[in-house]
């Protein structure tokens, strides 16, 4: 077995083992080897505290209020008039935990439509208030 560039003709047999491949492996696993073992063996012995399982809470409902495009809102599926809007929101906003409220504005609905229950909700003390979309193309 012949170790060159294949100029030379000879046909010696090389006896010697070569021992860089060797030791590049041997300092990688090293290094491995350093940096794993401090993160497996560091513990900090400590005595944690015991918690009681305790059922939780169920979730309140969630309310939808839809703004259609003409600005008629919807409270579920029930359509409102006049004032009903901020007594349904102040009661909501007394209940303890509070429903989460939902909106869900139309795309040719007016932002002063959607913008009108958003104040009423807030007059109201409503905490959590979000938006329903419809994700993008």
């Amino acid at each position: 077995m012949s170790f060159g560039g294949g100029l030379e003709d000879e046909d010696d047999v090389v006896s010697e083992i070569n021992m860089t491949p060797l030791v590049d492996v041997m300092l990688v696993l090293l290094i491995i080897f350093m940096l794993t073992v401090p993160v497996l063996t560091h513990s900090v012995n400590l005595e944690l505290p015991r918690a009681q399982n305790t059922p939780t809470q169920a979730r309140p409902d969630t309310v939808v209020l839809a703004v259609t495009a003409t600005g008629e809102v919807y409270w579920n599926q029930d359509r409102l008039q006049g004032d009903a809007l901020a007594t349904r929101l102040a009661a909501t906003a007394a209940l303890a935990p509070q429903p989460e409220i939902h909106i869900r504005g139309d795309r040719q609905s007016d932002y002063e439509n959607v913008l009108r229950v958003m104040a009423a909700a807030q007059r109201a003390g409503v905490q959590k208030l979000g938006f329903v979309t419809e994700p993008g193309v």
